[in-house]
């Protein structure tokens, strides 16, 4: 199993998260974890996520979102 890449953008407002995301996406990886605090973020990240052609799992947790990426 391929390494899962963490970004943690929590406390960033958009567009940092997305641009985090993007970065990481561009390393090469299969799968990624992206850790969030504002639905915002969330949304943002899962349309930049969707449109780059990753699946992608959400699961709350209190005020933060684990959005979990995979090709």
């Amino acid at each position: 199993m391929a390494n899962k890449q963490i970004v943690d953008a929590r406390g960033l407002s958009c567009p940092q998260p997305v641009l985090m995301t993007k970065k990481a996406i561009e390393s090469g990886e299969k799968s990624y974890e992206i850790l969030v605090d504002n639905g915002t973020a969330r949304e943002n990240v899962t349309r930049f996520a969707t449109n780059a052609g990753f699946k992608v799992a959400v699961t709350e947790d209190g005020d933060n979102y684990r959005l979990t990426l995979t090709k």
